[in-house]
């Protein structure tokens, strides 16, 4: 019998109403057949996310655009030749082919194009819409390899597609474009200098609006260990103040704080990137290594908030929120 190749595989689980794991530049998915509402629900289920919060659609490229939203704007077209594929999702009208549990009830559909060949791959084998958040349990660290995938939500994804490390390692920009003026929902992985040079005007940062896309809680991305942000220079000091009371600490250094000596300064010590690329690509693994090393606290520090420095501050942030928002 011949083996079935793990793209075909893969699509045929997404056409029999399944759940599959998938890789795109910026994290694993967890993916349903976006025309599927009985898939769908079971997303919101396997990752215990409230049914409020809409999914991303994932399309092979921009010609399918008009397919899943009505009245595109120009601004939108724009944005979608310079940024796709690539970590870019735009918040259009929905058009009527797009089940209102994939929007969460609003009459909004987020869309995008990833830039991962495996996960291009496979919607073209799959040959629709794929609806995606990523693969993890809600709140919790976002997945950037397959493992993580495995690790999170077990036996509740149907086949888990491989396509090795996550390069961009945080999610895609967020961008409403539904409205009068375009609005950054979520900073990601297109930078927001990026979009407004090919826009030529500023874009606001709305990630504080009330919830119409992902990431927007004020905690999320959430260790398990309690994420403590302080000034970059009061990082140690901090780490020895929870040391102190018999508390496990992580610590992620600002670049150019590590001590020639680190005995006794903490329970793990990881020294951040200075780059921002690199650092935003390891950024969730730091948070699951430090996790692993069963690490009650993690103290870190906020990155200047220019490139990718914006939307690791953003997840940094949001993974010190307050617990008590992670219910849902």
């Amino acid at each position: 019998m011949r083996e079935v190749p793990p793209i075909e595989r893969a699509a045929q689980v997404l056409r029999a109403g399944g759940l599959v794991g998938f890789p795109t530049e910026t994290v694993y998915g967890l993916g349903a057949d976006a025309e599927n509402p009985r898939a769908v629900k079971r997303v919101f289920t396997v990752k215990g996310r409230p049914a409020s919060h809409p999914l991303i659609v994932h399309i092979r490229d921009a010609r399918e655009l008009e397919d899943w939203a009505l009245g595109v704007p120009e601004t939108a077209f724009r944005l979608a030749e310079r940024f796709w594929p690539g970590p870019l999702t735009l918040v259009l009208r929905r058009n009527f082919r797009v089940p209102r549990v994939v929007t969460g009830g609003l009459e909004t559909v987020a869309v995008r194009v990833p830039g991962h060949e495996v996960a291009r791959s496979l919607l073209s084998a799959f040959g629709g819409g794929i609806a995606a958040p990523s693969a993890n349990r809600f709140g919790a660290v976002s997945p950037t390899t397959a493992d993580h995938v495995r690790e999170g939500l077990g036996s509740g994804v149907d086949y888990v597609l491989d396509g090795g490390p996550c390069l961009v390692g945080v999610e895609s920009t967020i961008v409403d474009v539904s409205g009068d003026a375009p609005t950054i929902l979520r900073p990601g992985g297109t930078t927001r200098e990026n979009l407004e040079r090919a826009l030529g005007r500023s874009l606001p940062v709305h990630a504080e609006s009330p919830v119409r896309s992902a990431g927007q809680l004020p905690l999320h991305y959430a260790p398990v260990a309690r994420m403590v942000l302080v000034d970059a220079d009061q990082v140690l000091r901090e780490a020895k103040r929870w040391q102190g009371e018999g508390r496990r600490v992580g610590l992620l250094l600002p670049p150019g704080s590590l001590p020639a000596d680190t005995q006794g300064i903490g329970h793990a010590v990881i020294a951040v990137p200075g780059d921002m690329t690199e650092y935003a690509g390891c950024l969730y693994g730091f948070l699951r290594e430090l996790d692993h090393r069963q690490c009650e606290v993690i103290v870190a520090s906020l990155p200047t908030p220019e490139g990718l420095g914006l939307a690791i501050a953003d997840r940094l942030r949001r993974a010190a929120g307050p617990r008590r928002c992670l219910v849902p």
